[in-house]
This record gives structure tokens, sequence and C-alpha cells, in this order.
């Protein structure tokens, strides 16, 4: 795949995201340079989330192990591309059922194309809410697939008129994840964010909960 400036300048923040877990305020834990996020809190973020107006940032369920896809995977056939794992699988089943015991209103879920996230939206929403709908936006740019500034700019001009009650889920990749919001999840973990004018380039994560 190819690369370049904007590919280098994402992985140097993926880095900073990952390794960053120090130097924060007690509660809180540091993302990238700069931003900081709540340590991870349930109670928190069922009860933003039964407010609404919350844009939900999914990174997929946990897959079988690999990074990236296999080479010359499509993105028309399941069986070139890296999956999700049994035990993904089991727990996008019981996170869906965790947001309907306990309130949380979805008007719409959307996911990248990529199998691995078309199945976690599948099976953790589709039972209880609106059938996912694929949105080009939340593809893949890892190592330089897609057009990363194009795909966030989208993403952060549709949510921005999202209000009370109205929640979205998106659910996709980590890359993308980590673009929107300067912070690294893990496989599963679900970011509750809101888009505030104030801070237009950038979704603030308020709640985490882990996959």
């Amino acid at each position: 795949m190819a690369t370049g400036p904007t590919h280098r300048r994402q992985h140097l923040r993926w880095l900073a995201g990952a390794a960053a877990l120090v130097s924060a305020p007690a509660g809180w834990v540091q993302a990238t340079p700069g931003v900081t996020v709540p340590a991870r809190d349930d109670d928190t973020f069922w009860t933003l989330a039964r407010e609404g107006g919350c844009v939900l940032l999914m990174r997929h369920a946990a897959t079988v192990p690999g990074v990236g896809d296999p080479p010359g995977f499509r993105l028309d056939d399941c069986r070139t591309q890296r999956n999700l794992s049994e035990a993904g699988r089991e727990a996008s089943r019981r996170l869906g059922e965790r947001f309907q015991e306990r309130g949380v209103r979805l008007s719409a879920v959307y996911s990248s194309a990529w199998c691995r996230c078309t199945d976690t939206a599948r099976l953790a929403f589709d039972p209880h809410y609106p059938p996912h709908r694929v949105w080009p936006a939340l593809n893949s740019f890892f190592q330089g697939q897609g057009k990363a500034d194009a795909q966030t700019r989208e993403v952060l001009q549709r949510v921005a008129s999202l209000c009370a009650p109205e929640n979205w889920m998106l659910v996709t990749h980590q890359v993308n994840i980590t673009t929107l919001t300067g912070v690294f999840p893990a496989m599963g973990e679900v970011f509750l964010t809101r888009f505030e004018t104030a801070r237009p380039d950038r979704l603030t994560v308020l709640a985490r909960l882990p996959g």
C-alpha cells in the first residue's frame, strides 16, 4: 500500500497514543500530547448515553491474531480478511444486550465495510436497533488505504448536528478512532464522544466502555 506524509504523521500519533499512559491527572488517561480522557467508568458512560446527543465510536470486536489484512484481501470476500474470533463474536452479542438492558437509544448504526466491523455491528446491534448501514467514511485508512483527511472531515461534518435524544453508533477501526479523538482504543472498546463547536477538528471523549 502507498504511504506518504499524512500516513507518517498518523503513525506517530498512534505510537504516542499507545504509549502515553502516564503524567495525566488522577482519574484521567493521557492519549496523544495535550489530550486527556476519563478513565473507564461504566456508570458515567451509561448515564451520558441515556441523555443522548452522543457519537459512540466502537473499534470492532476481538479478531483472530494479526495486523491489518492478508495481502490481496478483498472487501467483497470475508474469507480473504482478518475476521472476528469466536470470543469477539460472543462479546459483540453481549454488548448489544447491555445497551438494550441499559435503555440506551441508538437512532442509527453505521459500520465500516470491513467484515470484522459489519459482523460486530450485526451481532451487537441489529437484533435491537435499526439495522446497521455501511458508511464508506468509516473504512480503514491503515497503511495508506482510503483518504484519511477526507473521511475524517466527512464524519465530523455529519455528526456536528447530532442532538439529544439521538445517538449514533459508528463501528470502525483503531486508526479512524484515533484520528477522530486522539485516543487509542482497544478492540471492542466504545468511546462516548460529543462534537463541540469550540473544537471542530476532533470529537471529545467523555466516557469509555471496555470491550
